[in-house]
């Protein structure tokens, strides 16, 4: 199984690889006659949640997020962004794919505007979406809380604590059901596993750089996740 990635925080995207294994050409959705899709989906999922660090009270932070207009697309590259709402957005993530199938994951995202510290986001569906042979089940939440065990010469500290629960429903042609389904099953949970690490490592790191440079803030260490 081989993932290609466009989100190593160093490399340029179309350079970067993480190898699980081998397989042969990919095999586009554009190449895959609509007969030759099983109407029946694999449905993968995985769970995850981190905590970081800001170097600022949690009220300059809950400014920082609101103006997500501002940071969202810088913050996200090299994934593409496109604004489809005030708080909505389609993000192209990058180019994967396992036992000779290839996607190229787009999902809508909306956030929410915060709720006592609280942010969530959520799927929602892309304006000019065909069938792409996946759905998107994106469901996240973070909270803002003051962090009573740090403090910088600069003043309080704010972890940010987030959650995500992904689940995506694949309809994969009928070459790959020859396959054994425990085979397919958990290699599409340890695939998407893998790329959700990857995706969010980039992400907030890009994030806490932007914010403190914004902010001319010193960089925090950042907890153990």
């Amino acid at each position: 199984m081989k993932l290609q990635s466009s989100l190593s925080l160093e490399q340029d995207h179309n350079q970067s690889e993480v190898i699980l294994g081998a397989v042969p050409e990919y095999t586009s959705l554009e190449t895959v006659a609509q007969e030759e899709i099983v109407k029946e989906p694999f449905q993968f999922s995985t769970l995850a949640e981190g905590k970081l660090l800001f170097n600022a009270h949690p009220q300059t932070v809950a400014e920082y997020l609101d103006d997500h207009q501002g940071w969202f697309g810088r913050c996200a590259a090299p994934m593409k962004v496109r604004p489809i709402s005030k708080n909505g957005y389609a993000l192209i993530i990058g180019q994967f794919g396992a036992f000779g199938y290839n996607v190229e994951p787009k999902v809508g995202l909306e956030m929410q505007p915060q709720l006592q510290g609280i942010y969530t986001i959520n799927s929602i569906a892309v304006s000019d979406d065909v069938d792409l042979g996946y759905e998107v089940d994106f469901r996240s939440s973070m909270e803002l809380v003051e962090a009573v065990d740090r403090v910088s010469e600069e003043g309080r500290m704010t972890y940010a604590q987030w959650t995500l629960d992904l689940k995506v429903k694949v309809y994969f042609p009928h070459f790959i059901h020859a396959l054994p389904q425990g085979l397919i099953q958990k290699t599409g949970d340890r695939l998407l596993a893998q790329i959700v690490r990857q995706v969010s490592h980039c992400l907030n790191h890009k994030i806490l750089k932007d914010f403190h440079q914004t902010y001319n803030r010193s960089f925090p260490r950042q907890p153990r996740n």
